[in-house]
C-alpha cells in the first residue's frame, strides 16, 4: 500500500511537470532580441505586495532590467536552486548588478504572506524582492506573463499540499518588455553570459 501511494505521488508530479512544460511551450515567445525589442510577446505587468508590506507595480522598476521567477517558499528544490543561481549571477555581475532587479513572485498566496517572504528571500542575499497578493491577484498576474501553476494535495507537505508551476526564469528589459527566459537547470554562468551581452 505504501508503494502504491508513492507511485501515485510520483506519477502525479510527473504529470504536473508535463502539463507545466506543455503550457509554457504553448505560450513560449520568440527570444530573438531584435524581434522582441520592436514587438515583444508580452510585458511584465503586476500590482502586488512585497515582503516589506509595500505595494509594488512593474512601473516602479522602470529603467532597470528585471529577472522574474515564479515559485513558493515551501518549494523543496526547484525554487531554492533557481534563486541560488540568481544570487550567483547578481554577485558575479559586480557593479552591473545595479542595473538588474531580481523578483520572486509567489504562486502560493495562502502560505506566502509578506511576513513569510520576509524570512525567505533574504536567505539568498541577492536583493531579491518577494511579491505576493490575493489569490485573484496572483491568478491575474499568471495570465499576464503567462505561467502555469496548480495546487497538488500532498499529505506530507506543509499544510497538506505543494505547488506545481512553470520553472523558467524570465528576463525583462528596462521598458518591461519580455526579452528572454531560461529553463530550470540553466547554470549561473550561462545566464551571466547572456546578460552581459545585453547590458
Amino acid at each position: 500500500m505504501r508503494l502504491s501511494v508513492i507511485q501515485r505521488l510520483l506519477w502525479g508530479l510527473a504529470g504536473t511537470a508535463l502539463l507545466a512544460f506543455a503550457a509554457f511551450q504553448y505560450f513560449e515567445p520568440s527570444t530573438d532580441t531584435d524581434a522582441n525589442a520592436s514587438n515583444p510577446a508580452f510585458y511584465a505587468d503586476f500590482e502586488l505586495t512585497d515582503h516589506r508590506g509595500l505595494v509594488q507595480t512593474d512601473e516602479y522598476f522602470a529603467g532597470r532590467w528585471m529577472l522574474v521567477f515564479f515559485g513558493f517558499a515551501n518549494c523543496p528544490d526547484v525554487c531554492p536552486t533557481t534563486l541560488a543561481e540568481v544570487a550567483a549571477v547578481m554577485e558575479d555581475l559586480g557593479t552591473d548588478a545595479e542595473k538588474i532587479q531580481p523578483i520572486f513572485i509567489s504562486i502560493d498566496p495562502e502560505r506566502d504572506t509578506p511576513a513569510a517572504l520576509a524570512e525567505y528571500v533574504p536567505l539568498f542575499n541577492a536583493g531579491i524582492i518577494g511579491l505576493t497578493g490575493t489569490p485573484e491577484q496572483i491568478a491575474e498576474t499568471s495570465e499576464t506573463f503567462p505561467i502555469f501553476y496548480e495546487r497538488i494535495e500532498e499529505a506530507s507537505a506543509p499544510n497538506g499540499y505543494t505547488m506545481g508551476h512553470t520553472s523558467h526564469l524570465f528576463l525583462f528589459d528596462p521598458k518591461a518588455r519580455f526579452t528572454d527566459s531560461w529553463a530550470y537547470g540553466t547554470s549561473a554562468e550561462e545566464i551571466l553570459t547572456d546578460l552581459r551581452e545585453r547590458l
